[in-house]
């Protein structure tokens, strides 16, 4: 086993040093798509691909079975302006490999695909194993997993790679974006004309920055609301804004839907609320789960999530799990250790031979 799990580190970092060095904005993924279908073709596999999403199933496909679907992303964010090494040039220092999506979620997707051609060829296993590269996750693009999930053979749970520290994220806040409008009337600065937009709007983000909202998770804790921008259209300093737009990131635990918490907030604000999208609410996985039972046997710990990932658009349970620190994500001069890659593909290999 420690010979052929070196094989599959080997080769996983071996792609994830390509991947880096090919930028793949969300909406940008073609690179990478390119990539990682090169590398099933180099290891003959045959895979197929659909807009920038790649993916495969495993030699013995069984229709009869359940699948199992081994996910992670390849698009990233834009690096930001503190980096001090280049973000797309793979650097080896000190056991960590350093360069732009390699802990989120560069170190995920290879460690999943070197599991899946662990397992490839293994005849009888109980679900069928379908891996998917999917874009457009960093931005909860709709042509990622969500329009991928189409194309696939029909999924009964599956498994989201994401840096979790290989810890076992069981359930995730959802992602609910709001456009909040206050209007007013424009006049004149110098002049007592016009109603300000601004300061209405002001006064409402007092109330999302103050409101609680009362039902606390075990696993997600409470309701987190974040103003995160604000815009008049005002170009000139002496005119009265007539309307104010803010944005608001709300972070919901699995006890309120979606609708209850617009609907709280529509009482008790005198700006207009417009919400982006529905689509990205709280998920969680059963603790009986195969998936979880596995993962408690070899001692990982569960936890909730507070960020959001693909796992909010699969309409079946899934366990998000991978190398490398959340903590690192977005960061500048990111970096995966290598090590991590290395035992993470040995823990999902361990933890699937109990569930397959």
């Amino acid at each position: 086993m420690n010979e052929q799990l070196d094989i599959l580190t080997t080769k996983a970092l071996d792609l994830l040093k390509q991947l880096i060095a090919s930028p793949s904005f969300s909406k940008e993924e073609d690179q990478t798509a390119v990539i990682i279908e090169t590398f099933f073709t180099s290891n003959n596999i045959a895979a197929k691909r659909f807009l920038n999403n790649v993916w495969a199933t495993n030699k013995y496909f069984d229709e009869r079975k359940p699948s199992l679907l081994l996910n992670s992303h390849h698009d990233t964010v834009k690096p930001n302006k503190a980096y001090t090494l280049d973000p797309f040039l793979p650097i080896e220092k000190e056991g960590k490999l350093f360069g732009l999506g390699s802990n989120d979620a560069g170190g995920s997707l290879v460690s999943l695909l070197a599991v899946f051609l662990h397992f490839y060829e293994q005849k009888d296993l109980k679900y069928n194993l379908v891996f998917a590269a999917t874009a457009e996750e960093e931005i909860s693009g709709k042509n990622g997993i969500e329009i991928l999930l189409a194309e696939l053979p029909k999924i009964e749970c599956g498994i989201v790679g994401e840096p979790t520290l290989m810890q076992m994220a069981i359930a995730e806040r959802g992602l609910l974006v709001l456009d909040v409008v206050a209007t007013g009337k424009a006049g004149h600065a110098a002049r007592e004309e016009g109603e300000n937009a601004l300061y209405k709007a002001i006064d409402d983000i007092e109330w999302f920055r103050n409101f609680e909202f009362e039902k606390g998770s075990p696993l997600l804790g409470k309701v987190k609301m974040t103003v995160t921008v604000i815009d008049t259209e005002n170009k000139a300093h002496n005119v009265v804004p007539s309307q104010c737009r803010f944005v608001v990131d709300v972070r919901v635990n699995e006890l309120y839907t979606f609708e209850e918490i617009v609907s709280t907030i529509q009482a008790n604000v005198k700006s207009e609320v417009i919400p982006r999208s529905l689509r990205m609410r709280s998920t969680s996985i059963a603790m009986e789960h195969p998936l979880i039972k596995a993962g408690l046997a070899l001692d990982r710990t569960y936890y909730g999530s507070p960020t959001t990932s693909d796992k909010a658009l699969m309409p079946f349970q899934t366990l998000k799990m991978g190398p490398g620190d959340s903590a690192r994500s977005h960061t500048a001069d990111e970096y995966i250790y290598i090590d991590e890659i290395n035992k993470g593909i040995a823990l999902y290999i361990q933890l699937l031979k109990q569930v397959l």
